[in-house]
């Protein structure tokens, strides 16, 4: 089969298009036949080794996960002996990274738990851009209590995968909604209905005066007081997104600091991959009451200028990945 192969820590050139041999599923596992991916950030830092904290997760001197792509979209070919929830010719859709990446090939293997089955109402480009960035805004505006009617919401770093989605529930929770991004992304924000916009290169939203409810979080790069600073008594900010560096920094250094916050809630969201989940995304998602922004289009071949245009930031909402297996 074909996939993209990286084998060192680099940027795009180190994307190679190979032939390699068709994974075999566990008994656990199904094999999919990858009809759609998408590129997230953590696909970006693993690709690159940076910062060197990632090397923790993905191998400190190699990448031991050689081919990327977490979130995929495909067609179930074959099943293990213990699985339960597929059959072959089911439609599915998930966020396989627990099962060790793999989706910017024709075929991956995947635990059958992080997978659901996909609408026929949705195309797989829409339900490969769904997984991580849909996972991440439902259960981003569920950290530590739900987003309520009529509480503001500031998404900071709205117009990427996670943004439009958070964005679009939240208009559906009736909340009023604020996106911080470039002013390049406001058209696309504004017509999901953002109530306010605020561009991050002439104004910091934490040092305005003005103060939120709930802060979503994909960029992650402020400080705890600054935090603090920006939230309303009783307000929660959940920290979704960023890099993976970033991340592992936080949970390891900022964290403990959080807890003296006690009328304001500060925490980094635990992210977690359920079919549950998924099946609520697939539900919200047939109904349109949310629908993923696709940037581009890409094809297998074009992976490596996919990351080329991920590494620029101008994108706005989810770079798709489309496969077309033989």
């Amino acid at each position: 089969m074909k996939a993209i192969v990286y084998n060192n820590y680099g940027s795009s050139d180190k994307l190679e298009l190979r032939e390699v041999a068709k994974p075999v599923p566990k008994n656990n596992e199904v094999l999919i036949k990858v009809q759609a991916s998408s590129i997230n950030s953590w696909d970006w830092d693993m690709l690159t080794g940076r910062p060197f904290l990632v090397r923790m997760l993905s191998g400190l001197l190699k990448p031991k996960h050689k081919i990327l792509g977490a979130d995929v979209a495909g067609i179930v070919e074959a099943v293990g002996t213990d699985v339960t929830q597929f059959s072959v010719g089911d439609e599915v859709f998930g966020d396989i990274a627990g099962s060790g990446f793999g989706a910017f090939a024709e075929y991956a293997t995947a635990n059958e738990a992080y997978l659901a089955k996909k609408s026929p109402r949705i195309t797989f480009e829409q339900a490969a851009a769904l997984p991580q960035a849909g996972l991440l805004a439902i259960q981003g505006l569920r950290h530590q209590k739900p987003l309520q009617k009529q509480q503001h919401l500031l998404i900071n770093g709205a117009g990427g995968g996670v943004g439009p989605i958070a964005l679009q529930y939240a208009k559906y929770l009736g909340a009023e909604v604020t996106c911080v991004d470039k002013e390049e992304k406001f058209a696309v924000l504004r017509s999901l209905g953002a109530d306010h916009l605020i561009n991050y290169q002439k104004e910091n939203y934490t040092k305005t005066g003005r103060q939120y409810d709930y802060i979503l979080d994909v960029i992650a790069h402020h400080t705890v007081s600054d935090y603090k600073r920006a939230l309303k008594p009783g307000g929660v900010f959940a920290m979704v997104g960023g890099s993976m560096g970033w991340l592992l920094f936080h949970m390891m250094l900022v964290q403990p600091l959080l807890s003296k916050y006690r009328t304001k809630k500060l925490g980094i969201m635990g992210y977690r991959v359920t079919r549950e989940g998924l099946e609520e995304l697939n539900t919200i998602c047939e109904n349109k009451i949310i629908s993923p922004v696709i940037d581009t289009l890409f094809s297998l071949e074009e992976t490596p200028a996919a990351f080329r245009y991920f590494e620029n930031g101008m994108f706005q909402g989810k770079i798709v990945i489309k496969i077309d297996a033989g």
